[in-house]
């Protein structure tokens, strides 16, 4: 789906589409591997996300196993506001064919390569050291980030090299900006701020209400001309969604459009990505893996609060 997004208001970004399924293959296929879901040809566009086959038992931590998943719900700020896993163990661990026909397109995953599997285990093993846990997510954070920036519009522009040479090339449009959900999203931050150094960002609070457990706006704080942007809306984990509808309706308030908005993402739920969908049809999701389990632990050990 193309995205009329639009790059830093100073700085270029440099990066290529996002596939939503990865190429076809006569191998067999392996865990990690994504599985292509195309109907007449081999166009992505009309290809559908599918969600990652599961693990073998022993190579998965018990974080990941669905016994340790908690009571769905909102995480307080002092969780990370991550939020708790949702999953019910009636939905397949992965490859589920039917939850990906009913997110749609709107979901986008990253290829899979075992360079992604391995960060993604990394921040999944709860014996892994802070500094392994953080380079590793600060890592698969900038592979997100460029796939994301590779969503936005550009044009058709000339150069000339040092040589004299008339290049033909493109450079990103202007006019983007940033939002993180706070406090997890912040981790987010700087990985954007690598490929687009003078992007604005905006901050969002959400936390769950002590007594009725409902998520909450506590602080929003935008750029003046919000509603003129492309928003890069910045969430590592989602569970089950309610943070980030309760952050995409604070930016329909301040009058961004659903169909300019990209969550960024690492890690999603299937109930987390189809609630979001749900809610917001024209909103686009962009995350490496799908898997009942999220590791939900992930802003606290990052900000190491853990």
């Amino acid at each position: 789906m193309a995205m009329d997004l639009r790059c830093s208001d100073s700085t270029p970004c440099h990066d290529q589409k996002a596939n939503s399924v990865s190429t076809p293959s006569s191998e067999p296929l392996r865990p990690g591997d994504l599985i292509s879901d195309q109907a007449g040809g081999n166009s992505a566009s009309k290809s559908k996300p599918t969600v990652l086959r599961s693990h073998a038992p022993s190579s998965v931590p018990a974080e990941l196993e669905p016994q340790a998943c908690g009571v769905a719900g909102l995480n307080s700020e002092s969780s990370g506001g991550s939020g708790n896993c949702d999953a019910s163990t009636g939905e397949s661990l992965l490859g589920d064919r039917e939850v990906s026909q009913q997110i749609g397109t709107q979901l986008k995953l990253l290829p899979m390569n075992d360079q992604i599997r391995e960060l993604q285990t990394i921040i999944r093993d709860k014996t892994a050291s802070r500094g392994d846990f953080m380079f590793s997510a600060d890592r698969l954070i900038r592979l997100v980030v460029e796939e994301g920036l590779n969503q936005l519009p550009y044009k058709e522009c000339m150069v000339t090299t040092p040589t004299g040479y008339k290049y033909e090339g493109v450079k990103f449009e202007k006019g983007n900006c940033g939002v993180s959900i706070m406090r997890s999203g912040e981790a987010m931050e700087q990985g954007l701020r690598d490929c687009c150094r003078s992007i604005r960002i905006g901050k969002i609070l959400i936390q769950s209400d002590e007594e009725t457990q409902r998520a909450k706006v506590y602080y929003a704080k935008f750029p003046p001309d919000i509603y003129r942007r492309k928003v890069l809306l910045m969430y590592p984990i989602l569970s089950t969604g309610n943070t980030v509808i309760e952050a995409v309706k604070v930016l329909i308030e301040h009058g961004v459009q659903p169909s300019v908005i990209i969550l960024l993402s690492l890690f999603s739920t299937p109930h987390g990505a189809k609630s979001i969908i749900q809610e917001f049809p024209e909103i686009t999701i962009l995350t490496t893996e799908v898997h009942p389990v999220a590791p939900t632990h992930f802003g606290q050990k990052y900000f190491g609060t853990d």
